[in-house]
């Protein structure tokens, strides 16, 4: 992928001498102009791979390294993204600003705080391996800082602009509304990492309520999004073969919200008095374990949804990477769960679902890497009705 803009000299022009000379014609980067927001999907994708890696409540020999390897080059995606992004502001403000007034790809910018956040817990569980605990909890805090603070305000930018700006038409709700929804439960989950270390007093307290606040502020805001939604596929039919994966995207605020709990449970005692540290834990188990139900539904019916896609002649498309991020979320849910009640059936779920997410990380992370080589996923957006997906 080209990062600095080339430059040639121009052929002379047919009326002029061929002694005439031209000044350099700078091209603009043609690779980074269709390098949206939703490329953050893939640092997430790879980062919750070594978090719920770490978080299965079995020990398997080699996975503490694996997933330190997974963490490592989750770092490396980041900081790759984020670079061609800022390339892509830089070069190309004009397709920045477009995308900001696009409902299809507006809330796609969830998926920077998620990033950041993803990659900031994962330092912290497994990097913490290699960099030390002072390099890990610093690394951690600045992405969470970040990711909160763009998270929040993509849960407020997005939905005013979908109001005021977008408008959607009716049926044409999409899973895809979730994401900027979804940030601010992920930094209720990562802020637990980070409660235990912030001085005994007001400041853990606090910590812990405002994640509290935030795992509200998204449930709430989910649960206003999640009904129109499935209004639109009972209305309107399946949603277009290359949006089918988008499906898997109310997984994640089911997963993350139950690791959420989970999580926080685990950090009250000590930052709040023993009654309401002992409800934390009970609300824990009690919020968790319907809401993984249905998170098991909603896989079973988006993975129906998938297959049918997929037999209709689905290609690859980055909506893939839909498979990991919120599948993940499921992982460590039912790992926290499993903790909290003992139970060998959660256990087990959380492996499975370990399994499928590995599988599905790999697999789509090679179609992207060759997408990105032969030049697929870079080039412009193919027209709608011209091709039902950019590579197969």
């Amino acid at each position: 992928m080209a990062i600095f803009p080339q430059t040639r000299t121009a052929e002379p022009l047919p009326h002029r001498a061929p002694w005439t000379e031209t000044r350099p014609v700078v091209r603009r980067l043609p690779s980074l102009r269709h390098i949206g927001p939703n490329w953050y999907a893939s640092v997430m994708g790879t980062a919750i791979v070594a978090s719920a890696g770490a978080a299965l409540p079995v020990d398997v020999p080699g996975l503490r390294g694996a997933c330190t390897v997974v963490w490592a080059l989750s770092a490396v995606l980041l900081a790759t993204v984020l670079t061609a992004r800022a390339g892509h502001w830089l070069h190309h403000r004009d397709q920045a600003s477009a995308h900001l007034l696009d409902p299809a790809v507006a809330p796609f910018y969830g998926c920077l705080a998620m990033a950041l956040l993803a990659v900031g817990g994962a330092t912290l569980t497994v990097g913490v391996d290699i960099i030390g605990v002072r390099a890990a909890l610093a690394v951690d805090v600045v992405l969470f800082v970040a990711g909160t603070a763009v998270g929040l305000v993509a849960a407020v930018v997005v939905p005013y602009l979908m109001v005021v700006r977008h408008r959607p038409a009716p049926g044409t709700a999409s899973p895809v509304w979730l994401l900027p929804l979804v940030a601010p439960m992920v930094s209720a989950s990562q802020g637990a990492l980070l409660v235990p270390h912030v001085a005994a007093g007001q400041g853990r307290e606090a910590l812990l309520l405002a994640c509290y606040a935030m795992f509200g502020l998204s449930l709430l805001a989910t649960l206003v999004v999640l009904p129109l939604v499935f209004a639109r596929l009972v209305h309107h039919g399946p949603l277009p073969l290359a949006l089918t994966p988008t499906l898997f995207l109310v997984l994640g605020p089911l997963g993350q919200s139950t690791t959420a709990v989970n999580q926080l449970a685990d950090a009250a005692p000590g930052a709040v008095a023993g009654p309401y540290a002992s409800a934390f834990g009970a609300f824990a188990v009690l919020y968790g374990v319907p809401v993984m139900g249905f998170a098991l539904l909603w896989l079973a019916l988006a993975g129906a949804m998938v297959i049918r896609a997929t037999r209709d002649g689905m290609g690859f498309a980055m909506t893939w990477w839909a498979f990991t991020f919120p599948v993940g979320t499921c992982v460590t849910g039912a790992a926290g769960l499993a903790r909290h009640t003992g139970l060998d059936a959660l256990t087990w779920l959380a492996v499975a679902l370990y399994v499928f997410l590995v599988a599905a990380w790999m697999v789509t992370g090679a179609r992207t890497v060759g997408g990105v080589v032969g030049g697929a996923l870079t080039a412009a957006p193919v027209p709608p009705g011209a091709a039902t997906a950019r590579t197969r």
